[in-house]
């Protein structure tokens, strides 16, 4: 008999690192307790009972003061606030992969979301989930998620799954969902321990004559096991000790598999597996570890691996590879992108591909590089952007006299001068430190040289553009737009990859002597259409107001018979110019100066005189105000006035 142990058997380092917390922290404290059973094991809760780990079934039940560890399946955030209440000592074992599930439901609840959660109903790992969703719902099967959908399907959802839910079955929840729901976020959630775990047991189970399934019947992730196995194994066992393997049932099976559950202790297994076959050398005097160690392949510098964040500190992160030595990636190794900001793209629980750089067997450490791993998947990428022209983000990061230098996936890309998209001998200091699309035109990995350019993306935008003003400009329409440049009749305005010409006359209701008096070169200014020739592409536009329009100000305040206050402003042979509001003059004939005769308005006024007029008559036509002072001493009302030019 042939009997292969699964690699990934056992526990997962979520458990692992709960059970290590809780030996460890009563080991200190002399007693703690748990917040439910730390995991799903009769075996292993019995064992910790005697090492001074005692489980309570909720929070109220926790003696004041006492030490409590929560379990790696996590706890509701109620019960978190009654332990805080008691002045418990909390200890928080929570699995990483489940922590990082709580911060993505309260992030999309708070966005406004409702929430899914793919798990089953009455699993603490579930309840906790729940407890920090403000709108959420659990699905356990297809029908209850059919169900939902055709309530919530309109809704903006989220949807997440327990970290031991079966993989096949949430692959066919997402594709559901995506089909069914209208506006849906999905989040991959369940664990990577898990789903490897998973497909092997899938493809070994179907290679094998007889498989076992090793763990608690009440764990769920060893359920999820056994279901698959039996799928692709008919001959396939759940057992709890090697107490119930009836070595008979084996007889004819050459290829025998074996895996666990994450909640089954390593003795456990090795007594599984001493029982099937003796075929398993020295297995007795072995430890569990060791017999890990050997299913596994020998890390070697410059091999790609795979693991998982456990923990993020100053000057590096740590990552869980499955192996007996500790991962870490130095701060410096994680990226060459100047925008990497660690808290925003790293978190405890993530999964991590990175290059062995060395390997110390002494201090059992590998020392990683996700950079390096980087640097080949994103030469990768720039090459494929030559063909697929895809645009890429840039940032800019050094210049000389042939151009400027864009950081492009932690890879440095030339940008001509001629493809910068400034005009010639302009200044680079503007773009410096600036993120921009850039289009990669040349790589020779050999030479590491690439090249890229800005002005073929912008142009064919501002194509794009220009297509899309024309499709839909009409006059009247408003935009929002830039000046670009000034003549000494007006100024041309960018609206959105088109540029239109606002004349001199069209800038301001006073009078300007210059564009510059107005507006400024790159100011964000509202115009609108005030004239088209399309086959020209000529576009005229207006940029002074017709609320300010002061005629129409004028004649919102008074009426012909209305008494105005105004200032003599000029003297002419027939009478004089009185301002009645700003950029608004009228005139006072000289018959209407006074109610005697004078000779010239020199005679009675002095420019500069505020005096007050009646107004006699207004032609809104030619926008021309009579005025009299006169008809304001006259008992009657002195007749209209009329210009003598």
């Amino acid at each position: 008999m042939n009997v292969k142990l699964a690699e990934n058997a056992g526990y997962c380092f979520g458990v692992r690192l709960a059970v290590k917390a809780a030996e460890d922290n009563a080991a200190e404290f002399g007693r703690i307790y748990t917040l439910g059973h730390i995991i799903h094991n009769k075996n292993v809760v019995k064992d910790l009972e005697e090492k001074g780990v005692f489980a309570i079934s909720a929070a109220n039940d926790a003696p004041d003061g006492s030490n409590i560890l929560l379990r790696a399946h996590g706890v509701t955030q109620e019960e978190i606030e009654i332990l805080r209440s008691k002045g418990c000592n909390i200890v928080d074992a929570t699995c990483p992969f489940v922590k990082k599930i709580h911060r993505i439901v309260e992030e999309e609840s708070l966005a406004g979301q409702k929430i899914i959660i793919a798990g089953k109903r009455e699993h603490p790992e579930v309840i906790g989930i729940a407890s920090r969703c403000k709108d959420c719902v659990i699905v356990q099967n297809r029908e209850e998620l059919s169900k939902l959908c055709e309530v919530w399907g309109d809704e903006q959802l989220s949807i997440v799954a327990q970290t031991t839910f079966e993989k096949k079955e949430y692959e066919f929840f997402k594709n559901f969902v995506k089909n069914t729901c209208k506006s849906i976020r999905i989040f991959d959630t369940i664990c990577v321990a898990t789903e490897l775990r998973q497909d092997e047991a899938a493809l070994c189970a179907s290679k094998a004559d007889a498989t076992v399934v090793v763990g608690d019947r009440g764990s769920s992730n060893t359920n999820n096991l056994f279901v698959i196995c039996s799928s692709a194994c008919p001959k396939t066992f759940f057992v709890e000790s090697a107490d119930e393997i009836d070595v008979s049932k084996f007889d004819t099976a050459e290829n025998v598999f074996v895996t666990a559950g994450a909640s089954t202790p390593d003795k456990i297994i090795q007594e599984v597996c001493k029982k099937m076959t003796e075929k398993i050398e020295n297995i007795a005097a072995e430890s569990f570890e060791e017999l890990l160690e050997q299913s596994f392949k020998t890390l070697h510098t410059g091999e790609k691996v795979s693991g998982i964040v456990t923990q993020i500190n100053n000057t590096d992160i740590t990552v869980d590879l499955g192996v007996k030595q500790a991962g870490y990636i130095p701060l410096a190794e994680l990226s060459d992108d100047p925008t990497f900001k660690l808290e925003e793209s790293i978190k405890v629980g993530d999964q991590i591909e990175a290059t062995v750089v060395r390997v110390n067997d002494v201090d059992g450490v590998v020392t990683l590089s996700k950079r390096r791993l980087d640097a080949v998947k994103n030469w990768e990428k720039l090459e494929g952007a030559v063909e697929s022209k895809e645009p890429l983000d840039g940032v800019i990061v050094d210049q000389n006299k042939g151009g400027v230098v864009a950081n492009v996936l932690g890879i440095r890309v030339f940008i001509p001068a001629s493809q910068t998209g400034l005009p010639k001998d302009a200044s680079f200091d503007a773009m410096m430190k600036t993120i921009h699309k850039v289009r990669i035109t040349e790589v020779n990995r050999a030479s590491r040289r690439v090249v890229g350019t800005i002005k073929e993306l912008r142009n064919e935008a501002r194509r794009e553009a220009q297509a899309k003003i024309w499709e839909t400009i009409a006059i009247g329409n408003k935009y929002e737009g830039v000046v670009k440049s000034f003549t000494s009749y007006g100024a041309f305005v960018d609206i959105g990859g088109v540029d239109g010409m606002v004349h001199i006359s069209e800038l301001s209701w006073n009078r300007v002597r210059h564009p510059s008096d107005v507006l400024a070169i790159g100011q964000t200014v509202e115009v609108f259409v005030i004239g088209l020739d399309a086959e020209k592409k000529k576009i005229s536009l207006g940029y002074r107001k017709s609320e300010e329009d002061p005629w129409k100000l004028f004649t919102d305040k008074y009426n012909v018979g209305d008494v105005a206050s105004v200032k003599i402003v000029k003297f002419m042979p027939f009478g004089a110019f009185a301002e009645v509001m700003e950029n608004v003059d009228g005139l006072i004939h000289i018959s209407q100066i006074a109610n005697r005769r004078i000779e010239k308005a020199e005679d009675a006024l002095t420019i500069g005189d505020v005096v007050d007029a009646k107004i006699v008559a207004i032609d809104e036509e030619k926008k021309k105000i009579s005025l009299s002072i006169r008809a304001l001493t006259e008992t009657e009302a002195p007749a209209e006035a009329t210009e003598n030019e």
